[in-house]
């Protein structure tokens, strides 16, 4: 296991270094320090399936940076904590976004590398649900805001601004877009009654 991790994460360095087109397995092997027969083994599908698995592992990072943050939205300093993460996030990891191009590249063509993006939406999207009832629990949001739709924004906003600092390595974009979406979401405080 710790060989295979090693590759993936190595393949990972190389896809923010190069671009995953001009990524070879030549390449992922020169930096891991791993055989060809090494990377077979562990991905006997070759390259597509390597960079399948890099792109799994680049899901779970993009959760894992957001927290303790994603799973502590319930208040509304929890939520700005959140977004200053996202930010930063982004910012350290700049244009070159291993899941952002890999998705990109496979994604058009594989169904495994859409099931693999439809399965870290859904992930994404159901904790900052979570947060947002918790924030209706609490009164804080109305409840007739559809929570789903909301989450399901959220995520869009986020994705959106990373295709545009992709394109242009500007973070701007993405700090509009969870700012006012933000700011949406502290407008929709119960109505007095």
């Amino acid at each position: 296991m710790a060989t295979r991790r090693r590759i993936v994460e190595g393949a990972a360095e190389e896809i923010r270094a190069r671009g995953v087109t001009a990524t070879t397995l030549d390449d992922i092997r020169a930096r891991t320090a791993t055989s060809k027969s090494q990377i077979f083994h562990y991905f006997p599908g070759g390259k597509e399936e390597l960079l399948l698995a890099v792109a799994a592992r680049e899901a779970e990072r993009v959760l894992e940076d957001q927290e303790p943050h994603l799973s502590g939205l319930g208040t509304w300093s929890a939520w700005q904590d959140w977004r200053d993460a996202v930010v930063r996030r982004y910012e350290r990891q700049g244009v070159n976004c291993p899941l952002g191009m890999l998705i990109t590249e496979l994604g058009r063509a594989t169904p495994a590398a859409q099931a693999l993006t439809g399965q870290l939406i859904r992930q994404w999207q159901s904790a900052l649900y979570t947060g947002i009832r918790r924030m209706q629990d609490s009164g804080e949001i109305d409840r007739q805001l559809d929570a789903d739709r909301t989450a399901a924004a959220l995520v869009a906003a986020v994705q959106g601004g990373v295709t545009i600092l992709m394109s242009t390595g500007a973070i701007t974009h993405l700090e509009a877009a969870l700012d006012t979406t933000l700011t949406l979401l502290r407008t929709a405080a119960p109505a007095a009654r």
